[in-house]
């Protein structure tokens, strides 16, 4: 299927026009210009971008790492087998820990009562029980056995991240040479900036080991910070996330996160009776049209930045295969209007959203002449946070 467009971002640059061939469920070709053949698809006015890292399908994720929240040993192993066995079957690309080893002082949205020290004999067997699917785990380094831990968890295959954490700054220096090297939502959760103890975030800003998490939601973060990260720190450090929860994309009301009731009003989740963000009922779309939108950058420069932030940085902070469009890659990209809304998904090859059909479309046809069947793709919510990463 030989598909063209106004604008396709491949990743590092913008295609105007660009067209991308795509076999199966990889992408054969991409390029500028005209196509070396007549297009199955032509998209018209819209831009196509890969697809993004984190969760939601049909909002434009193609790629999830599924969250588990602080827990109890035993339901924690319980949790982490159920998603293995997602993580086999291809529903999900990985699983996050995030916790249950986390700074009490920083405990979010997390049971306080589930906390704890990263006990050796508890990691390996979590790890264990996994069998290679925990893609990363986030904790606090300065709680007992914290170095070690993040040592073993490298050591293992997965990455180590910095998050929920009272650390100082000596502290989180200490955890990136042990080999963490993702902050989670970076800010939030952790010990603010102070001019006598910097504390966590100018640590992990200033390491360019560390990929930084951000929130762009419009709710944990003020777009300020996002401006003055990404121009510190450059165009590949920098990992947009939505820390969604299951009240993302849908209306207000009462939810849980893990064991803790979650009233959602107007669009922003708090654990029940108190100020304590929740989690983020945002999705990918969302956060990568505030990016774009409070950058502070031209709409071109904008639109690479985020590109990189929503899906190569994230896929490779995470140790996934390659995201962007590229030969030999996965046939995985998005469709947006030109107000950067979801008009269309294409996972591994199969519209999950087929865009919608105006003068100047074709449908694509084998080379028999026969028209061309697609495959139906169902959309399957794994058990999370609930909260998708990136």
């Amino acid at each position: 299927m030989l598909i063209t467009a106004d604008t396709v971002v491949a990743g590092t640059g913008l295609l105007r026009p660009g067209w991308i061939d795509v076999e199966g469920d990889l992408l054969r070709g991409v390029g500028a210009g005209d196509p070396r053949r007549p297009a199955d698809l032509e998209l018209g006015a819209v831009t196509v971008l890969p697809g993004f890292v984190d969760f939601h399908r049909r909002h434009g994720s193609t790629t999830t790492v599924a969250s588990l929240v602080s827990a109890r040993p035993a339901e924690l192993l319980a949790q982490v087998r159920a998603l293995t066995e997602q993580v086999r079957s291809g529903v999900v690309a990985g699983i996050h820990l995030e916790g249950p080893w986390l700074a009490p002082e920083r405990c979010g949205a997390h049971e306080l009562l589930a906390l704890r020290d990263p006990d050796p004999a508890e990691l390996n067997q979590v790890l264990a029980a996994g069998g290679g699917s925990i893609r990363m785990v986030t904790l606090a380094p300065e709680r007992t056995g914290g170095l070690a831990a993040i040592r073993r968890i490298v050591d293992a295959g997965a990455v180590a991240a910095v998050g929920h954490t009272e650390a100082t700054y000596a502290q989180t220096r200490a955890a990136v040479d042990a080999g963490a090297t993702v902050a989670t939502h970076l800010f939030n959760a952790m010990r603010p900036l102070h001019h006598r103890e910097p504390g966590p975030v100018l640590a992990l800003m200033e390491d360019p080991r560390v990929t930084l998490e951000l929130i762009t939601d419009g709710v944990h973060l003020h777009p300020a910070l996002y401006r003055d990260v990404s121009r510190s720190v450059g165009p590949d450090r920098v990992a947009l996330m939505t820390d969604a929860m299951a009240a993302a994309g849908m209306a207000g009301g009462a939810y849980t996160l893990g064991s803790l009731a979650v009233d959602v009003v107007g669009g922003v989740a708090r654990v029940a009776g108190t100020d304590t963000i929740a989690g983020s009922t945002a999705t990918m779309d969302r956060v990568f049209r505030y990016a774009v939108t409070h950058s502070g950058l031209p709409r071109d420069e904008a639109l690479l930045a985020a590109v990189r932030q929503s899906s190569v940085n994230p896929a490779r902070a995470l140790g996934l295969p390659a995201a962007g469009l590229a030969v030999g890659g996965a046939a995985d990209l998005v469709v947006l209007d030109a107000q950067l809304t979801v008009t269309g998904v294409l996972h591994r090859g199969s519209w999950v959203t087929q865009p919608p059909r105006w003068p100047g479309y074709r449908t694509a046809r084998p080379r028999s002449g026969r028209p061309h069947r697609q495959r139906a793709n169902r959309t399957v919510i794994p058990p999370r946070k609930a909260g998708g990463r990136s």
